[in-house]
């Protein structure tokens, strides 16, 4: 006998979520390059099967929600200093090229709508709130520069809860945490670095 589920999301079945460098993963590293390089390259990402959903049966393969970023390191510096991520200004949230969050679904992260899509994410740090900037990235460059920021192409900003970690966090860290609950998708979005911890959930709207 077989069990028909009619217009509704399975659980999770798979689900990876990392905070490491790219070059972990098998990237190669270019002739003469340093062994320790000021920033790394790293990735955080939940992979989703969700059931009666006619766009991923015809591409095949599970939908992803992936940040893709640079990860500055402290390397004994203080963060919310004038030189390393100051609060009232627009941060790049990470290092070097944009960090990118891509969908393949559409999301409500921390209770704002975002629409299937790839965005560049930045944040907004301030003494007692954290906000979280999505604008939409169009180009489809492998790397992808933060240009002077322009609120008016803001698609997207979302609160983000702060709290203190009581030991300092060396690298910075995002990590896509999936719910085991059943039912639609979800889960929390966790930043981190030095003693500031930023969290929001996220879920995929039935």
């Amino acid at each position: 006998m077989h069990l028909r589920v009619l217009r509704s999301y399975a659980p999770l079945i798979a689900a990876l979520f990392t905070a490491h460098p790219l070059a972990a993963q098998g990237a190669a590293r270019p002739a003469g390059a340093r062994q320790s390089a000021p920033s790394t390259r790293a990735t955080a990402e939940v992979s989703l099967t969700l059931v009666d959903t006619a766009a991923q049966r015809a591409a095949g393969k599970p939908a992803v929600i992936r940040f893709d970023y640079g990860q500055p390191h402290l390397r004994g510096r203080r963060l919310n200093t004038d030189s390393l991520v100051p609060y009232d200004q627009v941060w790049r949230l990470g290092a070097n090229a944009a960090t990118l969050l891509t969908t393949d679904v559409d999301l409500t992260i921390g209770g704002v709508r975002v629409p299937r899509g790839r965005y560049v994410a930045q944040v907004l740090p301030t003494r007692t709130q954290w906000t979280l900037i999505l604008q939409a990235e169009t180009t489809g460059a492998a790397s992808v520069n933060v240009a002077r920021y322009d609120q008016s192409k803001d698609a997207a900003r979302i609160p983000l809860e702060l709290s203190a970690m009581a030991s300092p966090l060396e690298s910075l860290s995002i990590w896509l945490v999936p719910s085991t609950a059943p039912g639609a998708p979800s889960g929390v979005l966790t930043i981190a670095w030095g003693t500031v911890q930023l969290r929001a959930p996220w879920s995929v709207p039935q």
